[in-house]
């Protein structure tokens, strides 16, 4: 059988048996929807990588209209408005898990497969786990670290129909080829905690992949998600947050629309409470995707302040255990694509915050406060675009950074930049592993 087509049989298998059943799926109708780790992987490195110092129309009534018409756009936001009031409030509920009866398949199977599917393709860039220099590598058997991955994927209507990347052929961004390109990605590094941004495939492949990996996930879609513009759509486009099952439980989930100056506003979070099975301690992790485009910083200023409260409200009512009992406060990473260059605003209030935080790609630097020179590289229309404008925020005092994977180089990326056929998206991916700081009544 084609190694394609193989792996696209692998891949149906898994998705059909999600709770979905059938993985066909049409148009998305935005009217149906208001109806509606004990054990770590040695090589997940990327490949034995080793540390080294830091230097359709919906409905007869309103068709999608393709490439970004105004008729799908109203016609979203009255469906979705109905259901818009629900998603500030917080669920203090653990999720219940679906997805515990689904068969799980070896990552290294999968990645096989996907290795094999993409055989046509030249290979992604070569990155490295880099150690800071600052940092001592830590091992520690009863504090395993962990390992947490930032990406803005890029949804697959935008990408085809509404992001205009001039110099990456149409070809490359076909999703039969292009899901693969992400999948392995994320098997490469195995990370124990994933946030993703402009997810349009949840239901009916990463939400099946990832709990077939042994992940548990939460999806948050925007309320207007420009992806219902784009004809033949797969849906709405949004924040997707999976940890993995082995080496955590949930202890709480929010679903957050943000807001700014009051009024609610296109942008999500999701923030989920876990406990970290290994260490008996909790973690707080927080997915968002801003509000894109320049002319927007106030907005974005605002909603990451409407973000950073309701996480001093989230993180402030554990603290229960004894090892909070000094801070008062759960140890909190955040993750997400805050379309902000480090300038910014809203930049300078998460790094200004009461809850402590610090931006983990700045160890990176030789001085260890400068951000990396880009996190994505594009060429539209208007020109060329090289911003930093994806961040892992994380409690300095409580948590530790270890090693993160860096960069890619100009010459690695491309002359045609990104996405292209060796890269899915416009966004880089960003990894880092973390582990609880050791206070000193564990130490004695």
């Amino acid at each position: 059988m084609n190694p394609a087509r193989r792996c696209s049989a692998l891949l149906s298998q898994l998705c059909a048996s999600s709770r979905g059943g059938s993985t066909a799926r049409g148009a998305f109708s935005p009217a149906a929807a208001s109806a509606s780790e004990g054990a770590r992987y040695t090589d997940r490195g990327g490949g034995g990588k080793g540390l080294r110092p830091s230097g359709a129309p919906t409905t007869g009534i309103a068709p999608v209209c393709p490439m970004g018409g105004s008729s799908s756009r109203l016609f979203g936001t009255l469906s979705q408005s109905l259901n818009s009031a629900p998603l500030a409030q917080p669920d203090l509920f653990p999720e219940e898990n679906p997805d515990q009866d689904l068969a799980e398949i070896h990552p290294d199977q999968l990645l096989r497969e996907c290795e094999e599917a993409l055989q046509g393709r030249p290979a992604r860039p070569r990155r490295d786990l880099v150690c800071p220099s600052s940092m001592v590598p830590h091992c520690h058997k009863h504090n395993p670290s962990i390992r947490i991955m930032q990406w803005n994927i890029l949804a697959q209507a935008l990408g085809e129909g509404k992001d205009g990347f001039i110099r990456c052929p149409l070809d490359a961004l076909n999703w039969q080829e292009r899901k693969y390109l992400i999948l392995e990605e994320i098997l490469t590094y195995r990370p124990d905690i994933v946030c993703l941004q402009e997810v349009d495939h949840y239901y009916d492949t990463f939400q099946p992949i990832m709990a077939s990996l042994g992940y548990q996930g939460s999806f948050l879609a925007k309320p207007w998600s420009p992806c219902l513009d784009v004809e033949r759509n797969n849906g709405p486009d949004g924040c997707a947050l999976f940890y993995r099952r082995s080496r955590f439980s949930p202890q709480a989930t929010a679903h957050l629309r943000l807001s700014a100056m009051m009024l609610p506003t296109n942008q999500v979070a999701i923030v989920q409470t876990l406990n970290c099975q290994a260490t008996g301690r909790r973690l707080c992790v927080a997915v968002t995707h801003l509000k894109a485009r320049s002319g927007w910083e106030r907005l974005r200023s605002a909603q990451g302040a409407d973000l950073l409260q309701s996480l001093r409200t989230i993180t402030s009512q554990g603290g229960g255990s004894q090892s909070e009992a000094g801070s008062g406060a759960i140890p909190l990473v955040v993750c997400g694509d805050f379309n902000a260059e480090p300038s910014e605003d809203v930049y300078r209030r998460f790094s200004s915050s009461p809850l402590g935080l610090n931006s983990a790609y700045k160890l990176l630097s030789s001085d260890g406060q400068t951000e990396p020179a880009y996190t994505t590289w594009k060429i539209r229309p208007s020109g060329e675009s090289c911003s930093t404008l994806d961040y892992i925020w994380y409690t300095h005092d409580a948590l530790s950074v270890e090693c993160l994977l860096d960069i890619p180089t100009e010459e690695q990326i491309g002359p045609d930049r990104l996405p292209s056929y060796h890269y899915p998206s416009d966004h880089l991916s960003l990894l880092c592993d973390i582990s609880f700081r050791e206070g000193p009544h564990r130490l004695m």
